[in-house]
């Protein structure tokens, strides 16, 4: 697929000297971290200072998804990616192996992403190196930690090591002041996931003959039916809830002029149930994860989504589509309190009633799809990438991560 946007780097050697102007590194695992950090990368890129990417290829299929799309070659790659691997084995090679890309590269400043696995190990392999590590989409908490798990001690943790913050919204900001993180560490910007949403939303709108192509790939949806898009991927749900997930997915297929749609995480946890009890439902299309602006059409096809993804929280409202999040608990209630996303849980009959009241009760509908999008503006690139260039310039870095 064409480059979105026109960003590249060449391959480097870890051995370098210390670039005149500075030096950052941005470190992505998953690609949720990707897809959030491409925007900071490219606004980073716009300033004199060296900016270096890491992937650590711990999902490395969907990862190069998105390296590619945005024209992003990794100048270190570490090459993790393991069948049925857990986060301890992903962690111990995060520290291994990052910690000798920050010894390689001396960067002024690490900078990691959201929740998972990789962002704490990698957070934690600075702080060895006593480099300061600032922490994208910092502050949010569910308060609870095995919902989402392992995700909410990941960013706990973070939190701790990071020498500077950047939340998405007021009530993350709040968060790690109550947390006694100094308001001088904090810059709140919006979340990066509607920067690269409105950018892949444009280019949809734009680019005739990539729309075109995303019509033949998804000839099967049926205009006359009313399209419910899902995803699942959390660990939490594995088991039990994602079974109970499936079973009311099962009775909504039945509904007449409903369609569903389902691109399958490749976690042999998730692939195993979902294809066992959805895989003969007639109007269930099970298909494989797709790159990020084929999701980004089926979002803006979709009539409804249930899904356990953040990312898609954060995104959904500036499409105006509703959303039911298949959780317990969600480290993003503003989508909730403004109307956009409803919490269902693992609950199969939670799960069906709201799907139910959504397809019937159209002034519930228009009130949820109407909701003003509560996690940015589209410009927290632009407000990370001038921060973390002041910091590197000042060449002071904060306390906390290197005295």
């Amino acid at each position: 697929m064409a480059l979105l946007f026109g960003m590249g780097s060449a391959k480097m050697p870890v051995n370098r000297s210390q670039s005149a102007h500075g030096r950052v590194l941005v470190v992505m695992g998953t690609r949720p971290e990707a897809l959030k950090l491409v925007p900071v990368v490219r606004a980073l890129r716009e300033n004199p200072i060296e900016t270096l990417v890491c992937a650590t290829g711990q999902h490395r299929e969907m990862l190069e998804q998105v390296t590619e799309l945005f024209g992003i070659e990794p100048d270190f790659d570490l090459n993790l990616m393991e069948a049925d691997q857990d986060p301890a084995g992903l962690s111990c090679g995060v520290l291994r192996g990052l910690g000798e890309v920050v010894r390689g590269c001396r960067p002024d400043w690490v900078v990691v992403q959201g929740d998972t696995t990789t962002t704490f190990a990698s957070a934690l392999a600075a702080f060895h190196e006593r480099v300061p590590v600032a922490h994208v989409e910092a502050g949010l908490r569910t308060g609870n930690l095995e919902a989402p798990w392992p995700e909410e001690l990941n960013r706990r943790l973070t939190t701790q090591v990071a020498a500077f913050h950047f939340p998405p919204t007021e009530r993350a900001r709040r968060q790690l002041l109550a947390e006694g993180v100094a308001a001088e560490r904090i810059r709140l910007t919006g979340n990066t996931a509607v920067d690269v949403l409105l950018l892949a939303k444009h280019r949809l709108e734009c680019d005739e003959e990539l729309r075109r192509g995303l019509e033949r790939r998804f000839s099967f949806l049926e205009p006359a039916n009313r399209l419910v898009l899902v995803t699942g991927h959390r660990r939490e749900s594995f088991g039990a809830g994602l079974e109970r997930i499936c079973r009311a997915l099962r009775l909504i297929s039945r509904r007449e002029g409903v369609q569903i749609v389902y691109p399958v995480h490749p976690n042999p946890c998730v692939r195993e149930p979902v294809f066992r009890m959805l895989g003969d439902c007639g109007s269930v299309r099970l298909i494989e994860p797709q790159d990020y602006l084929a999701f980004v059409y089926l979002m803006s096809r979709t009539y409804l989504i249930i899904t356990d993804s953040g990312g898609i929280q954060e995104e959904a409202p500036s499409l105006g589509k509703p959303v039911l999040v298949t959780r317990e608990a969600t480290e993003r209630p503003e989508a909730i309190e403004a109307g956009a996303a409803r919490l269902v849980g693992t609950d199969a009959d939670e799960l069906l009633e709201w799907t139910e009241r959504l397809l019937e009760d159209g002034e519930l509908y228009r009130s949820m799809a109407a909701a003003e999008n509560p996690f940015g503006d589209g410009r927290a690139a632009q407000r990370i990438a001038e921060t973390l260039t002041a910091l590197v310039r000042s060449g002071d870095p904060p306390p906390g991560a290197t005295e």
